[in-house]
């Protein structure tokens, strides 16, 4: 009698893994437009950073001159939809830019907490530790300490 096989399915689990695997492809969709932004212009665009500043209605957006794209709206002059999170009741993606524009820095917050990818020091919250040195706000990535800003990507000259 052959011995029977039991598989266990995590459902939750696996609704996390999909979103965690859109957040990387989002943002790197992201840097590709970032990227062409930087070739047409020799500097990234700035953000809109901590306080919100019309145009834009949120935080950590990208600023360019023509401005505010918000997280999901497109990005005609690229011809790209700017990713929104797709949990994004209550998740955000952050972008920040140096003031120089010649740095960039997008986070995301992960679901699964044992992804390998994650940032390699995280901060005392768990956040990315470029969060503090950027003096973006803690928790930007969500409401609470549970969603912490844990995952990043950035121009090539830094790291997230």
């Amino acid at each position: 009698m052959a011995a029977g096989l039991l598989y266990i399915i995590d459902p939750l689990g696996q609704i996390q893994k999909a979103n965690d695997a859109k957040r990387k492809s989002d943002l790197d969709q992201l840097q590709r437009a970032l990227e062409t932004y930087y070739n047409d212009n020799g500097k990234y665009p700035p953000s809109s950073g901590s306080t919100i500043i019309a145009p834009c209605t949120g935080t950590y957006r990208i600023n360019p001159p023509t401005g505010c794209i918000e997280w999901g709206t497109s990005w005609t002059a690229y011809n790209t939809t700017i990713p929104k999170d797709p949990m994004s009741s209550t998740r955000n993606y952050v972008y920040f830019a140096s003031s120089d524009g010649q740095s960039y820095w997008i986070y995301a917050s992960l679901e699964k907490s044992g992804d390998p990818q994650l940032c390699s020091s995280p901060d005392a919250n768990g956040e990315c530790s470029s969060i503090t040195t950027n003096t973006i706000a803690i928790k930007s990535c969500g409401p609470s300490s549970s969603k912490p800003c844990n995952y990043g990507a950035s121009s090539p000259n830094v790291s997230p």
